[in-house]
């Protein structure tokens, strides 16, 4: 727990690390720091990527649980500790002589010796009419996320480009009844392998544009092309496009690198970024960042940090 010193400190907007993101990575960061008596404060936005999800699937000990459950807990935990949270909106950053300053939409800057910038992603789904309805419920991008909740169903995946092939082979190892709708593809650009893959898992491939996703009675029931065909499927596998959400460590220029899902800054494996004092985790570093890995990568930055404000506040003592 922290002394009056270091709560005054708090109040005064003066932290030893801010965490920017309050989801499964931030809470993470900030259990750690908090268990290692540091002031730290989450600045949290409230958009979970994972909302749109009535549970969290695969993370030992909390499979099922709603991912709104999940961040009351963390919540809790972390305020055990002296942690502060503030629901607030990081809208820029800039490098100060002994660290950082953040600036906040409700209009106050805090200031920190060191930043976990945890951010994530936001996915930007197609515009087909039922889609966005139906996303995170039958209307899905994840098998490992939600393949065994339908398992065996009758499966659509949506093409929006040549990772869509990768998906529909993905998730045909949850079900055997799977159909690749090309909607805007050409399958001239489908390469030998691709349909040979295809083949052999059983994958129909239907061209022709998808006008909507059909739902009925609160769930999907099938697919319609623009050519007024409808094919019955009950859950539906899409690809959306991520967009990363890196507008602070762009503002204090940190190194980003390109990927086929967007671009996501250069970190060692501690989550280190190219710009000293500044570590990132969870999906503000990579697409596939599931919520066990961000709640690791949160972990992994934060002991990085607390290692780092020791060696750093040593060094001090032996310059003076």
């Amino acid at each position: 727990m922290t002394d009056n010193r270091d709560e005054k400190a708090g109040r005064a907007g003066r932290y030893e690390v801010i965490v920017v993101g309050g989801g499964a990575a931030g809470l993470s960061a900030a259990l750690v720091l908090g268990r290692a008596r540091r002031r730290a404060l989450v600045v949290d936005a409230g958009e979970p990527r994972n909302a749109p999800s009535p549970h969290v699937q695969g993370y030992l000990t909390r499979d099922g649980i709603a991912p709104a459950e999940f961040l009351e807990l963390g919540r809790a935990e972390i305020a055990g500790y002296g942690v502060e949270l503030v629901r607030d909106r990081a809208v820029d950053a800039v490098r100060e002589d002994d660290g950082f300053a953040v600036r906040l939409a409700g209009g106050r800057t805090v200031h920190a010796r060191r930043l976990v910038v945890t951010t994530g992603l936001r996915d930007e789904l197609p515009g087909i009419p039922g889609v966005a309805e139906r996303f995170g419920r039958d209307v899905l991008h994840c098998p490992f996320c939600h393949g065994w909740e339908v398992r065996d169903e009758p499966f659509g995946v949506l093409a929006a480009g040549p990772v869509s092939v990768h998906q529909a082979l993905m998730v045909s190892g949850w079900s055997k009844d799977v159909t690749l709708f090309l909607h805007t593809v050409d399958q001239a650009d489908l390469s030998d392998q691709d349909l040979r893959r295809l083949a052999a898992a059983g994958v129909r491939v239907v061209p022709g544009e998808v006008a909507a996703v059909l739902v009925e009675d609160d769930r999907v029931t099938g697919v319609r092309l623009a050519d007024g065909a409808v094919h019955d499927r009950s859950v539906v596998f899409v690809a959306p496009r991520p967009v990363p959400q890196t507008g602070l460590l762009e503002r204090l220029g940190a190194e980003l690198q390109d990927s086929p899902f967007g671009a996501y800054p250069v970190v060692d494996p501690t989550g280190l970024t190219s710009l000293p004092g500044v570590w990132a985790a969870g999906n503000a570093i990579g697409f596939s960042e599931q919520v066990v890995h961000a709640a690791s990568g949160g972990y992994r930055a934060a002991a990085a940090v607390v290692g780092d404000l020791i060696m750093s506040d040593l060094d001090a003592v032996l310059d003076g």
